[in-house]
């Protein structure tokens, strides 16, 4: 599986990376105790089971032509199934709901690239930096105890290869 995920400014990194370590300092799951070189900060805009050289292409031009969008993260969220997990919420604005509308049809307008998967069709998209997840896991923490509001922007984007575990710069 290929996600297609903006990346956001140092600043914004670094606030997210925080939060992280604020959550395993309480012995909560946290996503910094996840140590392998591609986990960083991100927001999932899609993802297909391939990214064919033209299709990789094109969301090349969309990113350069996109880039920076305006970031705000904005509360908690939690999701609940198999895997349970805590988030930062992502304030959508007009450039980014455009942008995530973009990088879906591309990807669903190519064939070979396979379904795309449909959580993150943008009827049901739900923007979101993840702090922690787990099976099993709890988060009685009060929200201002881990994450303030934060803004910043989107500045790059980058493709992830489940299979692999290798991602692709798509913007600088």
């Amino acid at each position: 599986m290929h996600s297609v995920e903006l990346l956001p400014d140092p600043s914004t990194e670094r606030a997210v990376r925080n939060a992280w370590r604020r959550l395993a300092d309480a012995g909560l799951p946290s996503l910094a105790g996840h140590r392998h070189p591609t986990n960083r900060p991100h927001l999932t805009l899609a993802s297909a089971e391939d990214l064919p050289a033209e299709v990789r292409a094109r969301l090349l031009r969309v990113f350069a032509e996109a880039l920076p969008v305006p970031l705000r993260l904005d509360g908690l969220v939690r999701f609940s199934g198999r895997v349970r997990v805590l988030a930062w919420a992502v304030r959508p604005d007009d450039a980014l709901l455009r942008l995530h509308e973009e990088v879906w049809r591309t990807l669903r307008e190519a064939p070979e690239s396979g379904r795309p998967n449909p959580l993150l069709d943008p009827a049901r998209w739900v923007p979101h930096v993840t702090l922690g997840r787990g099976r099993d896991a709890s988060w009685d923490v009060p929200a201002d105890g881990v994450v303030s509001p934060s803004a910043g922007a989107w500045t790059s984007a980058r493709s992830y290869d489940s299979a692999t575990r290798t991602v692709e710069l798509l913007a600088p």
